[in-house]
């Protein structure tokens, strides 16, 4: 499939075989080689059919018989399937032969921890599967044996202030991160004593005092930033004893709301109820001599992978 990516095709039916390719890797994660192989086989083949005269039409028709007859074998033809898709044993023996073309030698572990991410985020009806909740992290260092799967996300950054984990916790998540606005236009202020200077931040002091107090107020305990936190938020979060988490990705903040169930907020001003989100725990570990922050959720949406 990368190969086929990387070729300028102009050929019509060439391209045909490309689409299939992309169309396997999109639908099914493997099997591009045997795609383009028998694609490409069933192209040599027409050649020489028509060659000999037969019609087009006759070979396409001919081809769905094939396909039809070849679907009738193949029913008879099972050794296993799988039928709990929630047993990571199960799921483990499906995975296997894929991850092995990808990564020989290492396909256990890999399948195992793949398996282990698939059965927890596993919705109710299995054809909803989204790929997009199995999560992967990499760590330099260590080996393949220490890798584990976390049944929510494993943000490869540490949190912001003294606070290092909290336990069954309400989450706030603001987008637009947490500051104060400012001017559009710059000024320019006279300081002539000491005291205009002491006084000179206490309303932004008293107003940021407001805001973080009234987000402790209503249970929040950890406070998640898409944006930038100023350092007189900091301090008061600090204060009030809650947690700060900055990500720095849009994608990655959107992960985090479907994770925790919260609803992202772009205005400055306490969450409504129905806005926070729920953590089991959220913790500050160091894996490999990197910080990671690890979240864990109950009936997760998301797990992650870490390598």
């Amino acid at each position: 499939n990368t190969m086929v990516n990387e070729l300028e095709v102009m050929h019509p039916a060439a391209k045909l075989i490309v689409m299939a390719a992309k169309a396997q890797e999109q639908e099914s994660g493997d099997g591009t080689n045997l795609c383009v192989s028998l694609g490409g086989e069933l192209l040599q083949r027409a050649e020489e059919l028509l060659k000999e005269g037969i019609h087009a039409n006759d070979v396409y028709k001919g081809y769905e018989l094939a396909r039809d007859k070849a679907l009738e074998y193949l029913g008879d033809q099972v050794c296993w399937s799988c039928e709990d898709l929630r047993s990571v044993e199960q799921l483990t023996k499906c995975v296997k032969t894929a991850i092995a073309s990808k990564q020989l030698g290492f396909e256990g572990p890999i399948a195992r921890l793949v398996a282990e991410a698939c059965a927890k985020v596993m919705p109710p009806k299995p054809s909803n599967f989204d790929v997009d909740s199995i999560r992967v992290t990499k760590v330099f260092g260590g080996n393949l044996n220490s890798s584990f799967v976390v049944e929510g996300m494993a943000i490869a950054r540490p949190t912001s202030g003294v606070i290092q984990s909290k336990e069954k916790v309400k989450v706030a998540v603001y987008a637009e991160g947490i500051d104060l606005g400012s001017t559009e236009t710059k000024g320019t202020v006279l300081l002539e004593n000491a005291e205009q200077l002491m006084n000179f931040t206490k309303g932004e002091e008293q107003k940021m005092d407001e805001f973080i107090k009234s987000i402790k107020d209503v249970g929040v305990e950890v406070v998640v930033s898409g944006g930038s936190i100023s350092d007189i938020a900091l301090h008061f979060l600090n204060k009030y004893k809650i947690m700060a988490l900055k990500i720095s990705s849009k994608f990655e903040l959107r992960r985090i709301c479907r994770t925790v169930g919260a609803t992202s907020i772009i205005r400055t001003g306490p969450p409504l109820p129905e806005e926070c989100g729920y953590l089991e725990s959220i913790k500050v570990e160091e894996i490999s001599s990197q910080k990671f922050s690890i979240l864990k959720t109950r009936d997760s949406k998301i797990a992650t992978i870490v390598l």
